[in-house]
C-alpha cells in the first residue's frame, strides 16, 4: 500500500490542506495519509487542528521566539529526517509558499520520495516581493513531481518553466473547499470569542475587517497603512476590525498610530472559525494577505490588497481585488470609495471568484488515483 505524508506548519497551510487530509484520509483501501507538522505557527496551527477535526502523527514544534530564517530553515530540514526515515513515504504534500513548504520539499527529495505541491504555479516573478514567499514558492516548484495549480494562471506559469503537462493539475484553490465546509458550520454555531466581539463593534455600521503582517511592509509601510486606517475613521462613518498579528514589528506601529482611536477596534489574532464569522460579516476586506484575496471574494466582500505585487493577478483581472500597495492616499480613496459609491460596492462584490468551486481536494485524490492505479492493483492481488 502506498503512503501518503502530508507536511504543513503555519497556519494558512493549516486550513487549505486541511480539506486534502480529510479527502485523502477517505481512501484508506488506496494508501494510508499521515500528517507531519512543523509548528512554525503553534497557536494559531492547533486552533485550526482542532476547528477541522485533524490530528497530527507527527509533530517537529520547531517554533521559536524570534527565529531567524537561517534557524527556521535548517530545525525543519534536519526535523523532516527524522520523521521520513519513521514514515517511508511515497509522495510528501506540500502547500504553497512557506519555509515549511520548501524545507520539507527538499528533504523528501533527498529521501527518495516524490513531492506533490498544491497551489503550485503562482508567481510574482520579483523574488524580493513578496519575501520570502516568493523564492519558497520557485524552489518547491522546482523540487516537485505533481504540481497542483490553483487556476488556467498558475498552469500557464509551470508550463512556460518547462513543466511536464502531464505532472499539472488543475484543481481550484483548496482554501474554497475549506472557505465553503467552514462558513456552513460558524453560521450554525457561534463561537464565544465572536459573541465578544458582537458586544465590542457597531455591526449597524459598515464593518472593514483588516489583516496585515507581511515583512515587506514592515517599518514604513506599517506606518503608511495606520495613518490611512485612521484618516478612514475620520472621515467615514464605519467600524475597523484589525486582529493584529503578534509580530513585534506589526504590533508596534499598530498601538502607537491605532489604540484607543474611535471606530477602530484593536483586537487579538483571531482563530480560523471566528475569522471566517467576521469575514462573513464585513462589508469589505484590507489586507497584505495571500489566501484573503482567494477567500473574500467568494463570500462577496470587496478586497483592497496592501501590496504593489500580487502572485494572485486573476482576482485582479477579475476585479475582485485592488491592488493599493502601501500609499495611504491610495488606500483611503480606495476605501471610501467602496463605502460612498454603492454601485461600484455592488458591481465589484458580485464578481465572479476565478479561484474555484470547492472540489480541489477531490480533483487532488482523484489525480493520485490515477496515477497509482497500476501500483495498488498490483499490491492488492
Amino acid at each position: 500500500m502506498k503512503k501518503v505524508l502530508i507536511v504543513f506548519g503555519t497556519r494558512p497551510e493549516a486550513i487549505k490542506m486541511a480539506p486534502v487530509v480529510k479527502e485523502l484520509q477517505k481512501k484508506t483501501k488506496l494508501w494510508k495519509t499521515e500528517v507531519c507538522l512543523t509548528g512554525q505557527h503553534r497557536q494559531m496551527l492547533d486552533q485550526v487542528m482542532e476547528f477541522f477535526e485533524i490530528e497530527a502523527d507527527y509533530d517537529l514544534n520547531v517554533m521559536k521566539s524570534n527565529q531567524s530564517l537561517y534557524e527556521l530553515s535548517a530545525n525543519i530540514l534536519v526535523g523532516m529526517k527524522e520523521v521520513l526515515e519513521q514514515s517511508k513515504p511515497d509522495l510528501v504534500l506540500v502547500h504553497g509558499d512557506t519555509t515549511t513548504s520548501t524545507m520539507a520539499a527538499l528533504a523528501a527529495f533527498y529521501f527518495g520520495a516524490k513531492v506533490g505541491h498544491v497551489e503550485a504555479g503562482l508567481r510574482t516573478f520579483d523574488k524580493s516581493a513578496p519575501f520570502p514567499e516568493e523564492m519558497n514558492r520557485v524552489l518547491t516548484g522546482r523540487l516537485t513531481d505533481y504540481h497542483f495549480a490553483p487556476t488556467d494562471r498558475a498552469a500557464q506559469n509551470l508550463n512556460e518553466e518547462k513543466v511536464s503537462p502531464e505532472a499539472i493539475l488543475i484543481t481550484g484553490n483548496t482554501v474554497i473547499d475549506a472557505l465553503l465546509f467552514s462558513v456552513e458550520k460558524v453560521r450554525a454555531k457561534k463561537s464565544q470569542r465572536a459573541a465578544e466581539i458582537e458586544k465590542l463593534v457597531n455591526f449597524s455600521k459598515p464593518l472593514i475587517l483588516v489583516t496585515g503582517h507581511r515583512r515587506e511592509n514592515f517599518g514604513e509601510g506599517f506606518l503608511n497603512i495606520c495613518r490611512a486606517l485612521l484618516n478612514i475613521s475620520r472621515k467615514a462613518d464605519v467600524e475597523i476590525v484589525y486582529p493584529v498579528h503578534l509580530n513585534p514589528n506589526v504590533q508596534k506601529p499598530v498601538n502607537e498610530l491605532l489604540a484607543g482611536q474611535a471606530g477602530i477596534h484593536l483586537i487579538e489574532p483571531l482563530d480560523y472559525e471566528t475569522f471566517v464569522w467576521l469575514l462573513d460579516q464585513c462589508y469589505l476586506v484590507v489586507t497584505d494577505s495571500g489566501g484573503v484575496q482567494e477567500e473574500a471574494p467568494s463570500l462577496g466582500k470587496p478586497v483592497l490588497v496592501m501590496r504593489d505585487k500580487t502572485e494572485r493577478p486573476e482576482a485582479v483581472e477579475a476585479g475582485t481585488v485592488i491592488l493599493v500597495g502601501t500609499d495611504p492616499q491610495k488606500i483611503e480613496t480606495e476605501t471610501l470609495r467602496l463605502i460612498e459609491d454603492k454601485a461600484w460596492y455592488e458591481k465589484m462584490s458580485h464578481l465572479h471568484n476565478p479561484y474555484g468551486d470547492g472540489k480541489a481536494a477531490g480533483r487532488i485524490s482523484a489525480f493520485l488515483e490515477k496515477k497509482w492505479a497500476v501500483d495498488v492493483q498490483y499490491e492488492t492481488m
